[in-house]
């Protein structure tokens, strides 16, 4: 009973947290910093791998229908784009108070004797974001009563969770309601990602210090990693969860396998830049080499996935890179402006472009190679990759960063060689740039390297073993530039290459029904 109590508590936090921090716009961007990565990365990381360990792959789809359908609907019904972001809103919830009502049943499981308390402490923590992400959502659009009364009818579930006999349980559990919930999580996906109101003009958070505010976006954004960083420590804790401790496990594995090497990628970068190979450089060619490898991404290609795949990776990329450059195709996706100095350029700049994609990959990886998810198939695998690849556009460090978690997932040879040649450059963005010969040639060069690669079949391994301690200091010294990273840009901003925004905040589309892309 001190748990159901303890939960309903901490919905009730997120109004005061709320008008506290409300009160100025630099506080408020904090606010949104917060909820945007804590709400987000509590969908990505707590409740998909659930969906996808009683869903499969076809929750994945739902999900995907979830973030994209409003956009698609708002983009074709222009007029209506109002009532359609307010029905997304209102399925979002409708999501949020389902989950609730599992909340409730998880908090009997957590009172068992042989339960770890940390089950209950993790429940009781997420509850933070999801209560000030409500308030957050419904007040600006229809007024503290509907706000308060939404968080009411949280607690009302959230009890009904808690007291309800194992026959409703049953009938509201994942099994039966799985492709339902994984709707309305992409529903809630699409609501954090566009934020749905504006409580300044454009022109009056632009001109009030907006580096200070990205600055203070930046800190909540933190705040929000720190949220989330407990939430999986508690989650491991109670053993009904044991598919988050493997997928938890599964990320730190990479990550410390990955960071010591990310950091020598970010030190040769800024080495190639120092000795003139520049991504404003006049020749096509040397541009082309940029975009495709770096060439900082293959050495994660070369020392984490072995030499032999490395230079199968060397040649895919040099016959395109030549096709490309042959073909005066320009590259999608310029460094507006560059820094002068080669550490600010290796370890800032070429971090604020690579950083987001980087996250997305191993996040990515995570979801696509869970055991729930049966794409055992190449050719399935090679589809998938090619369909996720078409919306996006990957940068070559997170490609390869793709293509390595993809391997370590156990997927095929082929799908790990498409990730590392593909990712930069078989995207919309950059096929609009090419005519119909263009594209069927870059295409036809793909497939053709995909096919040796699955007739040789060449076998990865890494090549060396990082001592641990040099592993713990690599991720902190990463941890640290990410970080420097998420508060020079805001989280919106370091996020918008992913979600193929502008620079400029999406923010403001949804309040005065102006799309600017």
């Amino acid at each position: 009973m001190l748990y159901l109590l303890a939960s309903c508590i901490a919905l009730l936090l997120g109004p005061i947290f709320y008008r506290f921090f409300s009160t100025e716009n630099g506080l408020q961007k904090g606010l949104d910093g917060f909820i945007f990565v804590s709400l987000g990365g509590l969908v990505l990381l707590h409740i998909l791998p659930e969906l996808l360990e009683h869903g499969g792959f076809l929750a994945i789809i739902f999900v995907i229908i979830g973030i994209w359908g409003p956009t698609a609907s708002e983009k074709l019904f222009h007029r209506y784009s109002e009532v359609t972001h307010n029905l997304t809103l209102t399925l979002g919830i409708a999501g949020l108070l389902l989950h609730t009502i599992t909340d409730g049943g998880a908090m009997v499981l957590a009172q068992q004797d042989d339960t770890s308390i940390l089950l209950a402490l993790g429940i009781i923590l997420h509850r933070l974001p999801v209560g000030l992400a409500i308030w957050w959502l419904v007040k600006p659009q229809v007024g503290s009563r509907w706000a308060m009364a939404v968080l009411a009818a949280m607690m009302v579930l959230t009890g009904v969770g808690y007291f309800a006999g194992e026959q409703m349980l049953t009938q509201l559990s994942l099994d039966n309601t799985v492709y339902l919930q994984a709707f309305v999580t992409g529903s809630i996906l699409h609501v954090v990602l566009h934020q749905p109101h504006d409580h300044h003009s454009p022109e009056q958070s632009s001109s009030q210090h907006p580096e200070k505010h990205e600055y203070h976006a930046g800190i909540g954004s933190l705040l929000g990693i720190g949220l989330l960083f407990l939430l999986l420590m508690f989650d491991s804790g109670g053993h009904e969860h044991h598919h988050h401790d493997h997928s938890t496990e599964q990320l730190v594995d990479w990550v410390t396998t990955l960071a010591p090497v990310l950091l020598l990628s970010y030190a040769v970068a800024g080495l190639r830049f120092k000795f003139g190979l520049s991504p404003q450089s006049s020749h096509l060619g040397k541009r082309w080499l940029q975009r495709l490898a770096g060439p900082e991404a293959l050495i994660i290609t070369a020392l984490l996935l072995g030499p032999l795949v490395a230079l199968f990776q060397i040649i895919s990329l040099l016959v395109i890179g030549v096709l490309l450059s042959y073909s005066r195709v320009e590259p999608t996706d310029p460094h507006l402006s560059i820094p002068e100095s080669p550490l600010r350029f290796g370890f800032a700049h070429i971090i604020d472009r690579s950083a987001p994609w980087i996250i997305l990959s191993l996040v990515l990886a995570n979801l696509i190679g869970h055991p729930s998810v049966p794409l055992e198939n190449p050719i399935t695998q090679v589809i998938v990759l090619m369909v996720l690849f078409l919306p996006m556009r990957f940068c070559n460090l997170g490609g390869a960063v793709l293509a390595l978690s993809l391997a370590y997932s156990g997927w095929s040879m082929p799908a790990v060689m498409l990730a590392l040649i593909a990712a930069p450059i078989f995207n919309l963005a950059q096929l609009k740039l090419m005519t119909w010969v263009q594209r069927a040639l870059v295409i036809g060069l793909i497939i053709t390297c995909l096919a040796f690669t699955a007739m040789f079949q060449p076998q990865w391994h890494s090549v060396l073993t990082i001592p641990e301690p040099i592993s713990i200091v690599s991720i902190v010294i990463l941890a640290g530039l990410f970080a420097a990273s998420l508060l020079r840009l805001g989280p919106r901003k370091f996020m918008a290459r992913i979600m193929l925004l502008k620079d400029k905040a999406h923010a403001h589309s949804h309040s005065h029904g102006e799309h600017k892309h």
